[in-house]
């Protein structure tokens, strides 16, 4: 299992903004190089077929353009992972998270069967396709909706009808709300949106905690599920909440886990998330009411304070600093510091930050806060998403090492630096805190000359009426433009501080192996 999410409603960040963010972690010893691409509606495929499951599904003729987080190598299909559409629809996918063995037996998963002996054997068996999964959901969904909701919506009819193999929780953003799905058992789903005024955490379990069936069934507000659950639940008797409010149940009871391994791979970053984001409660006393191992941390909750986008990279870049279960820290013991899993983990491939602006107009709306490797090593840079075409620092990643790209050079230097995290803390942290100074001033600025394009193109437009529809052409071409140029700064940016880094981080490292002597060949 793997990845780690944290969910902003517009109330709770610092600009009003909502904001989805996960960990793309690939499983225990496996690293899958990332890039960051831009999918024209010609390059959707029209006929989909999965690599994994083999489920073919024909797709409509209408996609729209959208830019994706994905794998490099193809070998588990495209696994988009994070990604936002021309309309500002945003989506994360997917958090790999468990059911239990009653919905698992009330509802299996899909899984392909491999075709079995030759046409006209008596025990031939044709190949039996799986249901959709991790690979195929970002590809499935994102280029056909306009809202969050109806992104929600079609990822429901397609796990009804396709199934899946896996279970898995996903995002799905616009500039109004946040809505989080969760796969329950081979065909059925339950939805719901973050308050606008909470934040909500997801470490690789099945998180939503209570869930309102009156809503689900009626208004559909705030919650929204497969069409037949309350008689699923009822036949198979899934629901153990008790005492609960009328019409109301606990998910992550009736259909979750909370076992040993939970406890140490799991819940300890739920613990932490909400530790630093409510920090005036007691997390730490023998008198906790929750500590790194329970399995009631709130869904979500009301922060503290408005939430920023360096609240979120720090976060989802963590090692549970200021406890003694941090493994770089010297508070607690040899054995503390390594109980449990971190959220900035080795295998992070990438931490993309979706952020959705209220305030600004819908071509420059969404910016992808985007980081490849490991968190605590490197820091998240901002990238328009409504753009034809991507930098080729973070676009062209190779299959092998080079250090001509960002996800490789940035798992260079964590590799480098995990050995020696002290002495080459500095340079990391100075780097961090300017690319990310650096982001912010470049998007304000960004923005602030899209305005002034915006009241140029307005003034002609009164000026020239009969050619206004070429005049508003052209501008949005020289704004898709301006975005992409914006995109290449942020680019060049870190391919030089990077490279920087890369070569403090060495210099460091080099002077401190274990063969190095002191005394130079001729004594001087």
């Amino acid at each position: 299992m793997s990845c780690t999410t944290i969910l902003v409603g517009k109330n709770a960040s610092y600009d009003g903004s909502t904001i989805i963010a996960r960990d793309d972690d690939s499983g225990s010893g496996r690293y899958d190089p990332k890039r960051f691409i831009a999918v024209a509606p010609a390059d959707q495929p029209r006929h989909y077929r999965s690599v994994l499951s083999h489920v073919e599904i024909d797709l409509p003729d209408d996609p729209c353009r959208y830019t994706i987080a994905p794998n490099v190598l193809n070998n588990r299909g495209i696994l988009a992972e994070a990604g936002a559409n021309e309309h500002n629809v945003a989506m994360s996918a997917t958090e790999t998270i468990a059911v239990n063995e009653r919905v698992l037996g009330a509802d299996p998963m899909v899984e392909l069967k491999p075709a079995h002996g030759e046409p006209g054997d008596v025990d031939h068996r044709d190949e039996r396709p799986g249901g959709i999964g991790e690979e195929d959901i970002i590809t499935l969904v994102l280029p056909y909706v306009t809202t969050a909701r109806e992104g929600v919506i079609r990822l429901g009819e397609l796990l009804e009808t396709y199934g899946t193999y896996e279970s898995n929780g996903v995002i799905i953003s616009d500039v109004d709300e946040i809505w989080y799905v969760e796969t329950i058992g081979g065909h059925h789903w339950i939805a719901r949106r973050v308050p606008d005024d909470c934040y909500a955490t997801i470490p690789n379990q099945l998180g939503i905690d209570d869930f309102d069936l009156a809503d689900a069934f009626g208004e559909r507000r705030e919650y929204l599920c497969s069409a037949d659950l309350r008689e699923f639940m009822a036949a198979h008797h899934l629901d153990r909440t008790m005492d609960a409010a009328p019409g109301h149940f606990n998910p992550r009871k009736a259909f979750g886990t909370a076992t040993p391994k939970d406890h140490i791979y799991n819940t300890p970053r739920a613990w932490y998330m909400q530790r630093h984001l409510n920090p005036s409660e007691d997390w730490d006393s023998p008198a906790a009411r929750h500590t790194p191992e329970s399995d009631d941390i709130p869904w979500c909750r009301v922060p503290e304070a408005k939430i920023s986008l360096e609240d979120i990279d720090f976060l989802l870049s963590s090692h549970f600093e200021g406890t003694p279960y941090d493994p770089y820290g010297t508070a607690g013991t040899a054995e503390s510091r390594h109980r449990y899993r971190p959220i900035g983990i080795n295998r992070t491939g990438h931490m993309v930050a979706i952020q959705v602006r209220p305030y600004a107009p819908a071509v420059n709306r969404t910016v992808m806060w985007v980081s490849f490797g490991s968190g605590p090593f490197t820091a998240a840079a901002p990238f328009y998403a409504n753009v034809n075409d991507t930098p080729a620092y973070l676009r062209d990643t190779t299959p092998e090492v080079s250090t001509g790209n960002l996800y490789w050079a940035n798992r260079l230097i964590a590799a480098l630096a995990d050995a020696h995290f002290y002495e080459t803390s500095n340079a990391i942290e100075e780097f961090a805190e300017s690319a990310r100074a650096y982001g912010h001033r470049l998007v304000e600025r960004t923005d602030a000359e899209l305005r002034e394009m915006t009241a140029q193109t307005s003034a002609s437009e009164s000026q020239e009426s009969a050619g206004a529809a070429e005049i508003t052409e052209n501008a949005s071409i020289a704004t898709i433009a301006r975005l992409q140029q914006s995109n290449e700064e942020m680019a060049e940016y870190l391919r030089t501080h990077v490279t920087k880094l890369l070569n403090d981080v060495l210099y460091t490292s080099s002077n401190l192996m274990h063969n190095s002597f002191a005394m130079s060949d001729r004594w001087n």
